[in-house]
């Protein structure tokens, strides 16, 4: 088992030093950064830290979040953390993260609402937490997956899924970070959540408010496409995927 943390970074100068010193580095065997073309200096600041960058036109996260874990394969993983760039997500969560991987996960999905009202308690507004624990629930139920939060940003993958899914058909930006979710779901890939914190008190780079009318949209329209596929009826992200 060889496991990179992916750490993407776009226009984080203010705030990738710091956090790239908070990362525990004895948890992984590697850490990259990849980066969606800043327009700041984030490039000039990560050159220090004497590990590899690679960076790319822009695509938004889907298409940044694709092409690092790419590159971690290239480069021998086995398993990606992926690793925001504005350090809101607490890294104490990734010990549990790799025991569900070298278990035989393929998908790790943090969990913010392990405690319902912890992210209260870390500084989420109530309209970004309400519309969380919403669009969750559509998730939830619409795929038949056991986590509350299909909308955190800390994540690990498995070699295997990321190899076994057909990208094509899949958001550049955002929206894939559902996607990918509905796409192992549909394959037959293993889903684990575990519990993570996350800050919303220092300076982030969350989802804006404004957003959140489409990502409902479109997780409406991923999971009205994964029941279609599960009638062999595929569309959309599931039109080239096959069950395990």
């Amino acid at each position: 088992m060889k496991v990179i943390g992916v750490i993407m970074v776009y226009n984080c100068a203010r705030m990738i030093e710091e956090i790239y010193n908070k990362i525990p580095k004895g948890l992984f065997d590697e850490l990259i950064i990849v980066d969606d073309e800043s327009k700041d200096n984030t490039m000039e600041i990560v050159s220090r830290f004497n590990i590899k960058v690679f960076t790319h036109p822009h695509t938004g996260y889907g298409g940044n979040l694709l092409f690092g874990l790419k590159k971690a394969f290239k480069l021998g993983a086995t398993h990606v953390i992926e690793i925001h760039g504005d350090g809101q997500y607490d890294m104490a969560a990734v010990p549990l993260a790799l025991e569900r991987l070298k278990s035989g996960c393929d998908l790790i999905l943090g969990n913010r609402y392990y405690k319902i009202l912890q992210p209260l308690r870390e500084g989420m507004d109530i309209i970004r937490f309400l519309g969380n624990i919403f669009i969750s629930n559509v998730a939830r139920f619409g795929l038949g997956i056991s986590t509350r939060d299909s909308f955190s940003g800390f994540r690990g993958y498995s070699k295997r899924l990321v190899e076994a899914l057909d990208f094509s058909y899949n958001s550049s930006g955002y929206f894939f970070s559902f996607e990918i979710i509905a796409q192992a779901k549909y394959c037959g890939f293993k889903i684990c959540p575990v519990p993570v914190n996350c800050s919303y008190k220092e300076e982030h780079s969350s989802m804006k408010i404004s957003r959140g009318i489409p990502a409902i949209i479109h997780t409406f329209y991923t999971v009205f496409l994964y029941q279609l596929a599960r009638l062999n009826i595929k569309r959309g992200v599931f039109t080239s995927l096959k069950k395990l």
